[in-house]
């Protein structure tokens, strides 16, 4: 999966563009800077937007070329990040250390997501938030009618009830699936279904 992901990395381009997630974004503006880990972050886009707004990031991705872009694009806006290259069970992340966490198209195979799930919470200061947005189900009649990018296997993509089984434990404030139009460098372009979620820790979890 990795050699895959830097075979699509290895561009001058930034395929997924510079600019952040537009949900990271909005969401993240409305938090006190602290501590925020982004599991699968690619070309550094979230991170370096993060690190710009006062965040201190902890970004991995399997990809090693998509560290070397990361890092590219943060030293081009005078920011530092803590990039990792590995698995979220190869890299060293203490429990109860982040004060926010987004998955930003994070897409796993569905044997790995409860684990995976449970995992990132557990990094996760009590009173600490979850940011997610992630291609639905329903994405695959959206890449077939506008390109607009995603795993084309569904056993990559959750739907809404999925999503609010694998966070029950937390407090979610906000989850829908909605149809958007996807302007995302060249790999997210068009109208796209995406489910969104937004969800704390609470002191009881």
């Amino acid at each position: 999966m990795n050699q895959s992901w830097d075979e699509r990395y290895a561009t001058d381009e930034y395929i997924y563009g510079t600019a952040p997630n537009v949900w990271f974004a909005e969401n993240l503006h409305g938090l006190k800077p602290g501590k925020l880990l982004l599991p699968a972050e690619g070309e550094g886009r979230n991170a370096v937007f993060a690190a710009t707004e006062g965040w201190h990031v902890t970004a991995f991705d399997t990809s090693e070329v998509a560290k070397k872009k990361a890092l590219l694009l943060a030293g081009n806006n005078n920011v530092s990040l803590d990039y990792r290259v590995g698995a979220l069970e190869d890299v060293v992340l203490e429990n109860e250390s982040y004060d926010c966490i987004a998955l930003i198209y994070a897409h796993f195979p569905s044997r790995e997501r409860i684990l995976f799930t449970a995992n990132v919470i557990a990094r996760l200061h009590t009173g600490g938030t979850i940011i997610f947005e992630g291609f639905s189900p329903r994405q695959l009649e959206y890449q077939a009618l506008y390109q607009s990018g995603g795993p084309k296997d569904i056993d990559f993509l959750s739907s809404k009830e999925e999503i609010g089984f694998l966070f029950k434990e937390l407090t979610i404030t906000y989850l829908q699936e909605e149809e958007l139009v996807l302007k995302e460098g060249n790999i997210h372009q068009g109208k796209a279904s995406v489910i969104r979620m937004l969800a704390i820790k609470n002191a009881l979890f």
